[in-house]
């Protein structure tokens, strides 16, 4: 079996996902249609009521990635094919011509691992967009409107420490990372 894309309806993903496994089971169809995938991240966030949540973040969004087995003409066979089309919410896969297009084995095995680290990660820690030497913006609280730039980055409490200039002096500021935006 090979990997294949599939384009889907957004927020449609995991839908199609269940769908066509359910669909697979009842028409005994496993030897033509093998892991059905929808790659996701968890995120935690703190909100601005400071209350930390995880949620999970499509990481290919519009996208099914499925195991099929073709023909010799790289053709899903028709009775997968049909169950796959009628599902709703489903476009077409990654191809060309009307063929899909295989992944290459790179491309699955950067997949798989994404797919797997997030089954086997256990807290996840904030994902933060600021490196050390970022120009940013504060735009809440006490500093709102203050520019400066990023010192330090505290991923397991979500704080990043800015240098602005406060008075007419560089000051260390200690911000959660909601309150910033890149400058």
């Amino acid at each position: 079996m090979q990997w294949y894309v599939l384009r889907v309806a957004s927020n449609k993903e995991n839908y199609v996902r269940d769908t066509i496994e359910k669909k697979v089971k009842l028409e005994h169809l496993e030897e033509y249609v093998g892991r059905v995938v929808v790659p996701t991240e968890r995120k935690r966030e703190r909100t601005k009521e400071g209350k930390d949540r995880i949620k999970n973040q499509k990481l290919y969004p519009g996208y099914v990635f499925m195991e099929l087995e073709t023909d010799e003409n790289g053709r899903i066979p028709e009775k997968p094919w049909f169950l796959i089309k009628e599902t709703g919410g489903v476009g077409d896969f990654i191809g060309t011509e009307g063929v899909p297009t295989p992944m290459r084995d790179t491309e699955v095995a950067k997949m798989l691992q994404e797919v797997e680290k997030q089954e086997t990660e256990e807290e996840p820690v904030f994902k933060l967009e600021f490196n050390v030497g970022d120009p940013v913006k504060i735009i809440d609280g006490a500093f709102e409107n203050t520019e400066g730039v990023v010192d330090s980055v505290d991923t397991e409490r979500g704080v990043v420490r800015v240098i602005a200039n406060v008075f007419g002096r560089s000051t260390p500021i200690e911000i959660e990372y909601w309150q910033l935006e890149k400058g």
